[in-house]
């Protein structure tokens, strides 16, 4: 040995990072099964053949999974941090009417952790696998001394496509229209940071059990999309019901209209405990409410599209008077 430092020993494993690759290749493969990527050996970036399109338009997404990360890494639920960071940004290209074509994700941490990795990389393929979006590649980043060891920067990013003329307009929204919103599977990835500080603050207000319960993935809505297309009703705006509640999510697709909603009890027992120490008005402009996803569509149109979607429910209608009015039957 001539003494001298190696990149190993400064906290970077390129060789076992390069043998992780050869370790997802069969996730990584899962998701090239629906769509291929061009000319894609040997290449430094991915590329996708838009020819089947005749006036594609390119749609693109970027998010994280939040502070629900810091739970998940502590329950080592690796898995359902990748299905969770796919869905953040899938969910958000289908509101387009577009299709989920590539997905990359970026890791960083402190040192290489095969099984965290791998556990990440399988959620993301059964995600993506699900919706036909392939993962195109990614960076795993070791940053000893900058990340810290119990911390992972975790960010998705999906670019999909579009038929010019198949593309979502909410400049179509007009009085009298009728919002369908569809289920959640929990509070999905928003809201942590204040479902962390009520935990933080009453230790006893949910068991293990009900708090495994709300870790439940952020769903992926492409089956409400495909239903509703079969149908031929084009709806004329989509909303994926992140952080902000649904207020803030469907006010941004109005011009000088607004919205009451009248949703259905969210029958969900860890979230009802919860809600015990928050705001009662605030809850609405935090969580989901148990509705993720919402279609609007004329109102000669909701029964076509309550037949086909998985679960789909009038919540409202659209109005002139501007903002965006919750109500919760039956709390």
């Amino acid at each position: 040995m001539s003494g001298k430092l190696t990149y190993k020993e400064s906290g970077v494993d390129t060789r076992e990072a390069a043998a992780l690759v050869g370790d997802i290749g069969t996730h990584v493969r899962r998701t090239q099964q629906q769509r291929k990527l061009y000319g894609a050996f040997g290449l430094f970036a991915a590329a996708f053949d838009l020819s089947e399109y005749e006036k594609p338009v390119i749609v693109t997404g970027c998010d994280g999974v939040g502070t629900k990360l810091d739970i998940l890494l502590q329950k080592e639920e690796y898995g359902i941090a990748g299905k969770d960071l796919v869905a953040m940004s899938v969910n958000d290209i289908i509101t387009t009417g577009g299709d989920p074509l590539m997905f990359l994700d970026y890791v960083g941490i402190a040192a290489l952790d095969k099984r965290m990795i791998t556990e990440l990389i399988a959620g993301m393929c059964d995600y993506l696998e699900d919706c036909g979006c392939i993962l195109a590649g990614g960076e795993t980043a070791e940053m000893p001394g900058i990340v810290p060891e119990d911390v992972v920067e975790l960010a998705g990013f999906c670019i999909g496509a579009c038929e010019k003329e198949n593309l979502i307009d909410p400049t179509q929204l007009q009085e009298g229209d009728v919002l369908v919103g569809y289920p959640s599977d929990g509070p999905h990835a928003n809201g942590w940071s204040l479902i962390r500080r009520v935990i933080a603050e009453h230790p006893d207000a949910l068991s293990e059990e009900e708090l495994q319960s709300l870790l439940a993935p952020t769903r992926l809505y492409h089956d409400v999309v495909a239903d509703i297309r079969k149908t031929g009703v084009t709806p004329k705006a989509y909303a994926h019901i992140t952080g902000g509640g649904l207020p803030e999510n469907i006010e941004r697709l109005f011009q000088g209209l607004g919205a009451d909603l009248e949703i259905p009890f969210w029958d969900n027992k860890p979230m009802r405990k919860l809600f015990e120490f928050v705001d009662a008005e605030d809850k609405f402009h935090t969580f989901n409410m148990g509705i993720g996803w919402v279609a609007i569509v004329s109102a000669d149109e909701a029964d076509a599209i309550l037949a086909a979607g998985p679960g789909g429910a009038v919540i409202g209608k659209v109005v002139s008077q501007e903002g965006v009015r919750v109500i919760e039957k039956g709390a």
